[in-house]
């Protein structure tokens, strides 16, 4: 990203925050008109006056003032374009992206009357929609990922030779005039102006301004005071540190990558003072900084993708993936325990840990998220609730002079707020048109196929074979088009196969979040081996040790019922209690303790053990739970029998 200088910071800087708040306004604006109506009487006036737009309208809107931001701040090539301005052909791409959408928004009504693929292209239409495309896809490479960007060039190049292939593989003709059409002029399919837009464009781009006050205000120091108060007195600190205030802050950023530079950039270095080797120290804060996007209440822009894709209400998402997430940031403590108790590291120096008087000066930021919680579970809308959450942040901010934000600071998070939608919205529109074309040319059909014929009707293996998929697939990929692609491909066939709708999403969305943390393309990892000074691979593999947890808990959406608070209570405390024993087993096992330091062959009794407890489905649930809670009762009752020589010797 550039750092602008000049008369370009101060430009580019006001134009972020005019769109963010262009952003905010737009998004409540629907609930400031029903307030309205209800205290003024119904009329038209109210939409006029709060600027109501139509769903295409803001789709439009919403693209036409945020690419055009990529091109002005991610230069094409680091250190081959210029570092603090814009150059010529940036602002010839940032016009010609912003006029494609201009179009958009000033013929929505038009668009949305048309007949698909029988209303013609006109002229301006096909040349638009060219441009549209070519402007997306260096976006896309320069802001998010070319990953990403090579993924949609091959599905919009599938359309088009699709007809000449084989097998499951061949589609019905597709000519250049109609891929445009698809991928630009029809937005009920998918495509850059399609429902997923629609999705950022109104709940997520609250979302991510939510999270951006809460960044302004300082509720960052708050959940990092709070969490070095709960754990910084214990063995290895600064790491159970660093998992709580990730999960704190991770389910407000959503972003695995953020997450490990704002929160990592502290705690990494602290845990390297204390002992832990920097590929350790990183691979414990990518793994919480993953957690977070699975941690309710927000759970990072993919959830509420999925929230509109399954039309389950969101709320209803966060309670059923409350015990999952609980059980993943569970293991990574344990872990990291286990880690410090071998390694005899010391807690967090006593002048280092906030006294409790410290973190209740800012407990008084916990309201809005309070009322956030509490209006998703009350199914109120996404937007809503962020827009009334944002709106009390910058409220309960002020009640303190240490917490009040200036003029400044809020110019500031509006606008870091469009810088963050910017990525995301380049990401989820070419997500948009990757999802058309597996639609359009049956590819998905092909797809699930493939995968049932190799599976041979074992739901296991059909896991098996969807889990490389979502980890190969968001190998490099943000987490939000990641999960729209892996569900759309793996959905279907799991449902199948007789998984519920939502453990299905969940499964696909668990997997395509631990493949930031997961080898070989590890942007989680890679974040947090540079902040570290460590060898990116050795930290990514440090990483997905401590997020192994996401595995287990994937499968269990699928095979424990009681997880997602399914086959009564009984069921529920059975299934969670089993799985709280497994990664106990799991952690003490890589970690090396259990009580005392574990023996090789302990710690492979340890490892086996809990990886049959979790993913033993062959044999009855109250089997495994015993087994599980007689081998966890022999390793804490009778620890010389699995203590190191040394120890035994002691």
């Amino acid at each position: 990203m550039r750092e602008l200088a000049g008369p370009w910071q101060p430009l580019i800087a006001l134009y972020a925050a005019l769109v963010g708040f262009a952003h905010f306004w737009l998004g409540g604006a629907g609930l400031m008109e029903l307030v309205a109506r209800e205290a003024f009487g119904a009329g038209r006036w109210t939409q006029d006056v709060f600027l109501v737009l139509e769903p295409l309208q803001m789709r439009g809107f919403h693209l036409l003032t945020l690419l055009p931001l990529i091109f002005v701040i991610h230069p094409a090539r680091p250190g081959a374009s210029p570092a603090r301005r814009p150059s010529l052909p940036d602002l010839v791409l940032a016009s010609l992206s912003a006029a494609a959408s201009l179009y958009f928004l000033a013929h929505a009504q038009q668009i949305n009357a048309r007949m698909e693929f029988i209303d013609p292209l006109t002229g301006l239409e096909w040349w638009l929609g060219v441009i549209a495309v070519v402007t997306l896809l260096e976006a896309i490479r320069r802001a998010v990922a070319p990953i990403l960007a090579g993924i949609v060039i091959v599905s919009l190049l599938y359309m088009y030779v699709g007809q000449w292939m084989p097998g499951v593989f061949n589609t019905r003709p597709f000519s250049v005039a109609m891929i445009i059409e698809t991928v630009y002029i029809v937005p009920i399919v998918g495509g850059i102006f399609g429902p997923l837009t629609g999705i950022v464009a109104g709940t997520i781009a609250m979302f991510i301004l939510f999270g951006a006050f809460v960044q302004g205000s300082g509720t960052g120091r708050l959940f990092s005071n709070f969490g070095a108060a709960v754990a910084g007195r214990f063995a290895g600190g600064p790491a159970k540190v660093s998992v709580i205030t990730s999960g704190l802050f991770g389910t407000m950023s959503g972003s695995t990558v953020s997450n490990v530079a704002t929160t990592g950039s502290i705690t990494i270095p602290m845990m390297k003072r204390l002992g832990y080797a920097p590929a350790v120290a990183g691979g414990i804060e990518a793994a919480a900084s993953t957690g977070g996007a699975i941690m309710p209440p927000v759970m990072g822009a993919a959830a509420f993708v999925m929230s509109e894709i399954t039309n389950i209400p969101y709320g209803d998402i966060i309670v059923t993936a409350a015990i999952g997430a609980v059980l993943y940031f569970f293991a990574i403590f344990v872990s990291v325990h286990f880690e410090a108790k071998r390694l005899e590291l010391a807690a967090m120096e006593s002048d280092t840990i906030p006294p409790w008087r410290e973190v209740a000066r800012d407990s008084h930021l916990i309201l809005p998220i309070a009322v956030l919680v509490w209006l998703l579970v009350e199914r109120w809308s996404g937007n809503f609730a962020a827009f009334a959450a944002t709106t009390l942040m910058m409220v309960c901010a002020s009640l303190r002079s240490h917490t009040r934000m200036g003029p400044r600071a809020i110019i500031d998070a509006f606008g870091n707020g469009a810088r963050t939608m910017a990525v995301l919205a380049a990401a989820v529109a070419g997500a948009g048109i990757i999802t058309s074309a597996l639609t359009v040319t049956g590819l998905v059909v092909a797809f699930g196929g493939i995968v049932k014929g190799l599976a041979g009707g074992s739901l296991a293996l059909l896991c098996l074979l969807l889990m490389l998929t979502a980890l190969i697939l968001g190998m490099g990929v943000p987490t939000t088009p990641a999960y729209i692609i892996t569900a759309a491909l793996g959905s279907p066939v799991l449902q199948e196969y007789g998984v519920d709708l939502l453990p299905a999403h969940l499964f696909m969305f668990y997997f395509a979040v631990l493949a930031d943390a997961t080898p070989p393309v590890a942007v989680a990892s890679y974040a947090a081996a540079a902040i570290a000074g460590a060898n990116p691979m050795a930290t990514a593999v440090q990483a997905l040790r401590f997020a192994l947890a996401g595995f287990v808990v994937g499968y269990a959406f699928i095979y424990d019922q009681g997880i997602i608070w399914r086959g009564g209570m009984v069921t529920v405390i059975e299934d969670t209690v089993t799985l709280i024993a497994a990664l106990t087993l799991v952690g003490a096992a890589f970690g090396g303790f259990l009580r005392t330091r574990l023996s090789g062959p302990a710690r492979v009794i340890a490892l086996a053990s809990g990886l049959f407890a979790a993913f033993g489905h062959m044999v009855s649930d109250h089997v495994r739970l015993g087994f599980v809670l007689a081998v966890l009762a022999l390793f804490w009752f009778v620890p010389r029998l699995f203590a190191a020589r040394e120890e035994r010797h002691a």
